[in-house]
């Protein structure tokens, strides 16, 4: 009976034990990161464009906030409040404590009006009347711990307007960078936004 004494040389590990090993620590880091630090979401629809098109697919720091808040521009993902299984992507309007309004589709922070290079609009006309927000939003106070946010197509949106303010544990992370791009009505890659930087 031989025993395994100190200095005599370990018997090497197999090929597929060293594999197997590999792939399981790639896997427990994968998850971790995903969990923890930056995970990958596709764009499903064009609430966001021009600046996210239906076919981006993004990465989410998870890290962001944790140390620092959320702030005006940032774009966010976040569990949307009426089905917390469902994530959606909108801009930061406003932050704890500032008074939001829209007037005929100009959005007014505190009272002054906010410049936005990024937002498309599809529609010329406003809807007018209190049967619909899209267009005018009476002033109203975010409260503490909450932020109003808005999709950059802003009449095609589902957004702050119409569900209210977003609690801040509701946010996943920040949008940082596009890594993919796929145009699926011709059917080939929009190579000119891949790498590019979100905001």
């Amino acid at each position: 009976m031989s025993i395994f004494r100190r200095g005599e040389a370990r018997k090497p590990k197999s090929a597929f034990r060293e594999y197997a090993e590999a792939l399981i620590i790639a896997v427990v880091l994968a998850l971790v990161i995903r969990q923890f630090v930056v995970q990958a979401f596709k764009i499903p629809s064009g609430s966001m464009m021009p600046t996210l098109l239906i076919g981006d697919h993004i990465l989410v720091s998870k890290i962001s906030y944790w140390f620092t808040d959320p702030h005006k521009g940032d774009i966010v993902v976040f569990r949307f409040p009426k089905d917390k299984k469902r994530d959606f992507i909108k801009r930061i309007i406003g932050e704890p404590g500032d008074e939001i309004q829209i007037a005929s589709k100009v959005v007014y922070v505190n009272g002054e009006p906010v410049k936005e290079p990024y937002v498309m609009h599809t529609e010329d006309s406003s809807i007018e009347g209190s049967h619909s927000s899209r267009d005018n939003f009476n002033p109203a106070v975010v409260p503490p711990s909450h932020y109003f946010l808005m999709g950059d197509n802003r009449d095609n949106s589902m957004d702050s307007r119409y569900w209210g303010f977003l609690n801040r544990k509701e946010i996943k992370g920040k949008a940082f960078l596009i890594y993919w791009s796929w145009d699926r009505t011709n059917h080939w890659p929009r190579w000119q936004r891949i790498g590019k930087v979100i905001r």
